[in-house]
Formats: C-alpha cells, sequence, structure tokens
C-alpha cells in the first residue's frame, strides 16, 4: 500500500498541497520582504528630495565687505541667518578696491560695503549701485601698531620712518590711502593730487628709505605686525579688537589728520538677481544699518556718529 506522500515517480494529493502550501508560504516572504526594502529606498528617497527642495529654497545673498568689517560682519550674518532661516548670508571680505574691481568685472554682488567713499562714488558713476539705498554707516579711526612686547622707538605716525621695518597697504586700498593722507598733512609726504597714487617706493624714499611691507589689506597689515614681520603698522582701530594679546596701539590718528573715514554701504545692481534674493539682500541691509545695531559697532571700535 502506497503512503498519502511523494515517491520517486509523483506525488499523493496530500503531497501536492503540502508543496503548494509550502511554496505560498516563500512567494509571501519574498514579497513582504521586497514591500519592507522599497518603503526604506522611498522614505530615503523622499528625504533626499525633501533635503533639495530645502535648499533650493534658500535664498543667497552675496555680501562684499571691507576686510576691515571682517568680525563684525560675522556676527551680522549669523544673527541675521538665525532669524531668517530661508536666508544664506555669504560674505566676501578684502580690501574695497579689489571688491570694487571685483563687482566692475560681473562678480556676483547684491551689497557692496566699503571702507571708503572712493570706491562706492566709482561704482556709482558706472550705474552699478541703487544710489536710493546707499548709507553712511561708520566712521573709524587710523592706528599706528606694534607688537605688545616690542620696544621700538616710534611714537606715532609722526616719527614711524624710525621704524626698521613697517606694514603698509597699498594705495588702492582706503587704510593705505589715509595713511598717505596723513603723512601729506604732517610734512612727511610731499603734496599730491591724490594720495592713493603715492607708491609704496616713493613713501619709503621721502621716509628716508625706510623697509616697507607692502600689503593687499587691512587684516594682512595686522598679521605682519603680529607675526613680528614688520616693526610697525597702519591699520584701523576696529582691526585692533580681539587682538590686544599680541600688539598695541601707539597712536590713534585724530581726524583732523586722515579726515573722516566713513564706510558707506548700498545695494549693487546685479541683472542676475531674482525678487526673492533683492528682497533679502533689501532686508540684510536695514539689518546692519538700524540703530540697535550700532550697539554691535560700538563693541568693534567704530564710531557710530556719522551724518
Amino acid at each position: 500500500m502506497k503512503k498519502n506522500g511523494c515517491n520517486g515517480f509523483g506525488c499523493t494529493r496530500r503531497g501536492i498541497s503540502v508543496l503548494l502550501a509550502m511554496l505560498l508560504t516563500l512567494v509571501m516572504v519574498f514579497a513582504l520582504s521586497g514591500c519592507s526594502g522599497g518603503s526604506g529606498s522611498e522614505e530615503a528617497g523622499s528625504g533626499a528630495e525633501a533635503a533639495e527642495e530645502e535648499a533650493a529654497e534658500k535664498v543667497t545673498v552675496n555680501v562684499f565687505a571691507a576686510a576691515s568689517l571682517g568680525q563684525v560682519m560675522s556676527d551680522f550674518e549669523s544673527s541675521f541667518e538665525a532669524e531668517n532661516p530661508g536666508v544664506d548670508i555669504v560674505i566676501n571680505a578684502d580690501s574695497s578696491g579689489t571688491l570694487m574691481t571685483q563687482i566692475e568685472e560681473g562678480a556676483p554682488c547684491d551689497l557692496f560695503f566699503s571702507a571708503a567713499q572712493k570706491q562706492m562714488d566709482e561704482l556709482s558713476e558706472k550705474s552699478l549701485v541703487d544710489d536710493e539705498s546707499r548709507v553712511n554707516v561708520v566712521n573709524n579711526q587710523l592706528a599706528v601698531i606694534t607688537q605688545t612686547d616690542s620696544e621700538t622707538a616710534v611714537t606715532g605716525l609722526n616719527n614711524i620712518g624710525s621704524a626698521k621695518s613697517i606694514a603698509l597697504a597699498d594705495g588702492s586700498v582706503p587704510v593705505g590711502k589715509y595713511t598717505r593722507q596723513a603723512m601729506i598733512k604732517l610734512g612727511l609726504l610731499a603734496e599730491a593730487d591724490d594720495p592713493a597714487a603715492i607708491t609704496t617706493a616713493e613713501v619709503s624714499e621721502q621716509l628716508g628709505g625706510v623697509e616697507i611691507s607692502e600689503q593687499g589689506n587691512v587684516s594682512k597689515v595686522l598679521t605682519a605686525v603680529e607675526e613680528g614681520s614688520c616693526e610697525v603698522g597702519t591699520t584701523y582701530v576696529s582691526d585692533t579688537i580681539g587682538h590686544e594679546d599680541k600688539i598695541r596701539i601707539i597712536e590713534t590718528v585724530g581726524y583732523d589728520v586722515t579726515g573722516d573715514i566713513i564706510y558707506p554701504a548700498a545695494l549693487i545692481v546685479n541683472k542676475d538677481a531674482g525678487d526673492a534674493e533683492k528682497s533679502a539682500a533689501k532686508d540684510f541691509l536695514a539689518y546692519i544699518t538700524n540703530d540697535k545695531a550700532k550697539e554691535l559697532y560700538q563693541k568693534y571700535g567704530f564710531d557710530t556718529d556719522v551724518e
């Protein structure tokens, strides 16, 4: 008598039922496994898409700011982005002359914050500035600096030529221009129609041949003195904030010698910017020029008493 199962030649009805049940179970396991994998993949995909959408929705505002504004603008960037999570503020800090050239050459810029009127005026003449948005924000002061433990004989700008070496920004950099302007006022340099046009070599010659290390912006002047590459240098009072452990101010040069050192800010005509970008740039300009902002400027050594 044959058993109710499978033999070498075939299966009984009961054996077939058992096999079918086993196969059905396997199919269900694979199906559930496939669904589970698909769900995870879909979730990962939707997460990536959400991140991409969020990044795409963020508005980028390109801000060109003078190097001497580096510290305060970094603080403004952080606080503004915290209050406006949909906006990404990108700061490009360098000498005002370099930034002006970049804007003229078509670099994407929404807002320019210059360390002098000259660069803003030149951009305005080329119709690259939204003149209605232009505002004078802060004033600054020229400072003669040296290392904290320096034994330099220099007591100020009057006898800066007695130093072994000087860190000096070139004439295209506002601090370099103001230094030359002050030296003319003090009789250290000959009169010139444009102080900025006086070369570093000419400054050295008129100061008696002192060694001068020409620097591309105010931050580089500070670094040259901090590292001891140069005995003294001229920078802004604002740039010395936070560096008191390495450098000291020998003299704060008065406005009667340098003239006012006004920093203007304005929106830049950016034809590639969309409405959202223009609106965010306008909001950021208002943010860094309101009464509340004055406290932060003062913290970093700027004079906010500006007309």
